[in-house]
């Protein structure tokens, strides 16, 4: 299963160190997060990586190169030109990812969510995507029904809210995750620049979109200055 792993964002909450250097290359305990995701997915037999870059691209390029791809085949889909945040970002790689179902991955997060469950629950309920999710707090929650069918979102801080089923029976928050089927890129509508979870709200009333809960397994959000100091706790 080939992993396309986001790298490509500016990381304006974690200046000043981005403002010379690209977010994916934050050290944790001296260990950059880029490096220690490969590793991560690595360790779960993941040999195939399509890795998005936009700011400061050359030192990604650079890092990966001085590592030696870190023993794992590397494909750099370049948005220097324009950011394309997750959606758009995943569309200008389709060409490496239409033929088989693939992992997605957030670089800024580190967890030790058990990759091959999320694997092996997608495999078994067989739905377009299944989302990594877990109980923690949040600002933006996802919603789903008794069955874990996606039905909704809702940002806590202003109200704003996308429900398919208002039926729902549990909020909880994503945690930058998935898998995805390769159908949904003839089923995508949206272009350009978007967040994947545009076309998550547009296809989860009549596709399985399914939630794996992961709740107990550490996951940090490390794009957040505030949560450095809690993944050098976890993550030595």
């Amino acid at each position: 299963m080939k992993v396309m792993l986001f790298a490509a964002g500016l990381g304006t909450r974690l200046k000043p160190f981005t403002l010379s250097a690209p977010k994916a290359l934050y050290p944790i305990n001296g260990k950059p997060l880029l490096q220690r995701n490969i590793e991560y997915l690595k360790s779960y037999g993941f040999n195939d990586f399509i890795i998005n870059v936009h700011h400061f691209a050359d030192q990604i390029r650079i890092f990966l190169k001085e590592h030696h791809n870190f023993d794992v085949k590397i494909h750099i889909s370049d948005e220097s030109k324009e950011l394309l945040e997750t959606g758009g970002g995943l569309i200008k790689a389709k060409d490496l990812l239409k033929d088989k179902p693939f992992l997605v991955m957030n670089s800024d997060i580190l967890t030790n969510l058990p990759v091959d469950k999320l694997i092996a629950f997608h495999q078994k309920e067989k739905p377009l995507v299944s989302l990594a999710i877990s109980d923690r707090k949040s600002t933006r929650k996802l919603l789903f029904d008794a069955n874990y069918r996606l039905c909704g979102w809702k940002d806590l801080r202003n109200g704003d809210q996308i429900i398919a089923n208002p039926n729902y029976t549990h909020e909880f928050a994503f945690s930058g995750m998935h898998i995805i089927e390769p159908d949904f890129f003839e089923l995508n509508t949206f272009h350009g620049k978007f967040s994947i979870m545009k076309p998550y709200m547009d296809l989860m009333g009549s596709q399985i979109i399914k939630g794996f809960d992961h709740t107990g397994y550490h996951l940090v959000d490390v794009g957040k200055p505030e949560s450095v100091e809690k993944a050098e706790a976890l993550f030595n």
